[in-house]
């Protein structure tokens, strides 16, 4: 009976927290999503080299502006100043978009390999970039040539800034960890809590640690305190009976700092570590 009332809701209304597309859809898989820190703009990267950019409104999208790399783009972030967008990829380069000003795109970095992670720093004014090359290099965008290169232990997989704690995951299931107020040295590296693939790492808001999800459905939730590790555990997400699913996306809410989980299997689940509660499961399956 319990279960004809919740398909008999959910016929009556199949869309109970008024999701809807963003419209048109890129041609490819999306690789990143990133929302302005200032206003109502969501940019997206994908696989068919576009970065585009949309207005989001009450209940509809606005297709806005795009740009072109010569191959998949892989990574997005925005200045904090919610002028400028940034997007790295497999043509090995990062390109700074004035998206507010409608300026061309034009590039500011450059590695060896596909760029795999960019971010924003803005207490340094400078850009970090993280490649398959295995460096980490610093930018300042009005130079050609990078402020700094950090060689990392292997291919930079995910990164994740929270200043002054900057998170690194790299292949081999290394997690390296940066205190930015001297980013010229590693503060500590770490074997992932994790047996598998590293895919996505999220800083703690407090900075007392970080997530990081990997290929085989499941979180760590870690401290960097020696002293704290007795809080640290591991947990399951994203699975289907014998079906596992990567985890690919972690991000904290900004006040509440419970966090989300996005999932290869199409869904996404809210989080709180310290209750070490799922708060709420969510699936696409309805587009």
């Amino acid at each position: 009976e319990g279960e004809m009332a919740t398909l008999t809701s959910l016929a009556s209304n199949p869309n109970p927290n008024k999701s809807f597309e963003v419209l048109p859809n890129p041609g490819d898989s999306l690789s990143s999503l990133s929302f302005s820190p200032k206003s109502n703009l969501l940019v997206a990267t994908s696989w068919d080299n576009q970065v585009r950019c949309w207005e989001i409104g009450n209940g509809n999208s606005q297709p806005k502006a795009s740009i072109s790399h010569d191959q998949p783009v892989l990574c997005s972030a925005w200045k904090d100043d919610g002028t400028t967008v940034f997007s790295g990829g497999c043509d090995k380069q990062v390109k700074m978009w004035p998206l507010l000003s409608g300026g061309q795109a034009q590039t500011v970095a450059m590695h060896d390999a596909p760029v795999k992670e960019v971010a924003w720093i803005s207490q340094m004014n400078l850009l970090v970039s993280g490649s398959w090359d295995k460096t980490l290099r610093y930018w300042d965008t009005r130079q050609p040539n990078p402020a700094h290169v950090q060689q990392l232990p292997d291919r930079c997989y995910a990164l994740a800034v929270n200043y002054p704690l900057m998170i690194v995951g790299t292949a081999d299931r290394n997690i390296v960890i940066f205190n930015l107020q001297n980013p010229q040295t590693e503060f500590k590296r770490i074997q992932s809590p994790l047996k598998y693939q590293t895919r996505c790492v999220a800083a703690f808001p407090d900075q007392q640690g970080f997530l990081v999800g990997s290929i085989e459905g499941r979180v760590g939730v870690h401290h960097i305190d020696d002293s704290q590790q007795s809080k640290n555990f591991t947990f399951k997400c994203h699975r289907e009976g014998n079906d596992i699913f990567s985890v690919n996306s972690l991000n904290f809410h900004p006040v509440h700092h419970t966090f989300a989980t996005a999932g290869s299997d199409g869904a996404f689940n809210f989080w709180d570590k310290d209750s070490k509660q799922r708060l709420k499961a969510f699936s696409m399956h309805f587009f």
